[in-house]
């Protein structure tokens, strides 16, 4: 614990703090629909197809803003875009607060509310050039534990409804908005010369390497399954097992924490096994309780494989970027940006197709299933890579002399 604070105490506290608030404050307000969903969608008289799209848009959005502000962080700095990012969400909550009565309202501040999905692509550069790299493991591991947000709006949310009603909890969410913008624009600081921007024929290169497609769609399965579940999950709970939405949202929170927190085990065990090894049972695992909750079992064992199912994705979701480094040591940085999209790609896609399945065919059954099928797909298809490669290729210790490239990879959004 000395060290720790000892390693804090190096490079700039104030601006690790204001990094660590900004990311955890926005990922909060990300998820603000998907924790608000079961009252807006009862209020609403919204269809069930509707409801998976209302969750989602937001998710969309964050993976499109997401590269825009990766691509800005690099030419005018974290601080200003972070800045930027918060006062564009002022525009989404307050249209929420004061309007918001229809589907379509919904959609376009739901997509609004994506660019708060874009904090990691600030929060953690921020965080990195204030901290010597010496100690970049303890600065970008407290910087991006703020992905603890999501968990705090599933769980504060439905509280707040009961009280104010659900509207006013876009109202409310604007206190923590302005008080994070007053301490970020008080106390964070940039350090450092900004990187040299990566040329735009090498970015062309890179988005047609098969690895770096292959990593867009299994972390499209693993993040975008997590965020994606942790938005629908109280509607359904609600719909398939009529639990109660503020008892719904104390269960999200509870599958949201193991998931988040997880992440890093599943970092350290693929620098153990070798990543490739360890995703190739997590995607083996999810799959088989993904279909277990297809076949909507009794309460207690739907929850029991949710859970776990969303420990094994929050756990690939470590491993995965754990392998960035290695497969791409030159552009870790924007490698990560893409990758990390297409995860706010695949949350965007899961509760749209659990929505429009129960729409379709009167259950969510077809759609867990149809995610079940997908993640048993990545881990045959990496197990056929596997047996094709060379013994030595198929694992490389993690033993990285940069601690940032590490904890980077193992806290990211």
């Amino acid at each position: 614990m000395k060290q720790m604070f000892q390693a804090i105490r190096s490079g700039h506290p104030a601006t690790l703090f204001s990094a660590f608030l900004y990311f955890d404050v926005c990922f909060m307000v990300w998820v603000l629909i998907g924790a608000l969903g079961v009252y807006i969608s009862d209020d609403l008289r919204l269809s069930a197809g509707q409801k998976g799209l209302i969750v989602s848009i937001p998710l969309l959005g964050g993976a499109a803003f997401r590269i825009l502000a990766g691509f800005l962080v690099d030419r005018i700095g974290p601080k200003k875009v972070g800045i930027a990012t918060l006062c564009i969400a002022f525009i989404p909550l307050v249209w929420g607060w004061l309007a918001a009565t229809s589907f379509h309202e919904l959609v376009l501040l739901g997509f609004l509310l994506g660019v708060t999905g874009a904090s990691f692509a600030v929060a953690l550069p921020l965080a990195s050039r204030c901290y010597p790299e010496a100690h970049q493991g303890v600065a970008l591991g407290i910087a991006g534990a703020g992905n603890s947000g999501t968990m705090i709006a599933v769980l504060v949310a439905p509280f707040l409804v009961e009280s104010f009603g659900w509207h006013a909890v876009f109202g409310l969410a604007l206190i923590p908005v302005l008080a994070t913008l007053w301490v970020f624009c008080r106390f964070a600081q940039e350090h450092g010369a900004l990187p040299l921007p990566t040329p735009r024929s090498e970015i062309v290169a890179l988005l047609h390497t098969a690895d770096l497609i292959r990593f867009n769609i299994y972390y499209g399965v693993t993040f975008g399954g997590f965020v994606g579940m942790a938005s629908f999950l109280g509607i359904f709970l609600h719909d398939a097992y009529q639990v109660r939405p503020l008892q719904a949202g104390q269960l999200t929170a509870l599958c949201v924490f193991g998931g988040s927190f997880i992440r890093p085990v599943g970092g350290y065990l693929a620098d153990s096994i070798g990543g490739l090894k360890l995703l190739i049972g997590l995607y083996v695992g999810a799959a088989i309780c993904f279909l277990i909750i297809a076949l909507l079992p009794p309460l207690g064992a739907a929850l029991a494989a949710i859970f776990l199912g969303m420990l094994l994705l929050g756990m690939g979701n470590g491993a995965i970027f754990r392998e960035v480094p290695l497969r791409f040591p030159e552009h870790v940085g924007l490698v990560s940006g893409i990758v990390g999209a297409a995860g706010g790609l695949g949350g965007f896609f899961l509760p749209t197709l659990l929505g429009a399945m129960k729409e379709w065919t009167g259950s969510f059954s077809g759609g867990f299933a149809l995610f079940s099928g997908v993640a048993l797909c990545c881990g045959v298809t990496l197990l056929l890579k596997v047996r094709q490669m060379p013994p030595e290729e198929i694992f490389v210790q993690g033993d990285y002399a940069d601690g940032r490239v590490r904890m980077e990879v193992v806290f990211g959004g």
